[in-house]
């Protein structure tokens, strides 16, 4: 059996979560089980850790040579894939476009996808999907400046 790396809960509170998946250089360690017969080497899931409830995160680390191995669809969720580190490429309805850090894609749900690392280190990404057609105007003017003082 492999041992599966675990997230760590850091601090908690009525209104927080916050949690580490470690460093991004032992994100290799984790092993996503999808089923008994699919494990992901290298991808962890942190929403539910998180208690988040309009999102999911994960990240995930590309061995030099490594892919997705399949490509996917959703349903209803857009994704944004944010590249951290490495170099690789990427491709949306057999559209293959480069990918490295900095690079962020956004797919929407019909889109098939893939992912491959082309690069001589790791592949690092950060993926953040949500409910596709759910952002508004309301929502980019959500935040509030509060006027209360503030101490470290």
């Amino acid at each position: 059996l492999l041992a599966m790396k675990q997230i760590e809960k850091i601090a908690e509170g009525a209104a927080y979560t916050c949690v580490s998946v470690g460093e991004m250089a032992t994100l290799g360690e984790h092993i996503l089980a999808l089923g008994p017969d699919v494990k992901i080497p290298g991808k962890v899931f942190a929403g539910r850790a998180l208690q988040a409830t309009g999102a999911e995160i994960s990240f995930q680390s590309f061995p030099v040579g490594g892919q997705t191995g399949f490509l996917h669809t959703h349903k209803e969720h857009e994704e944004l894939y944010i590249f951290i580190k490495g170099q690789g490429e990427f491709q949306v309805d057999g559209q293959n476009f480069p990918v490295a850090e900095g690079s962020i894609v956004r797919v929407a749900p019909e889109g098939k996808r893939m992912v491959r690392n082309t690069g001589e280190e790791a592949l690092v990404m950060i993926c953040v999907q949500y409910t596709a057609a759910t952002f508004s105007e309301k929502d980019a003017a959500d935040g509030v400046i509060l006027a209360e003082e503030f101490k470290w």
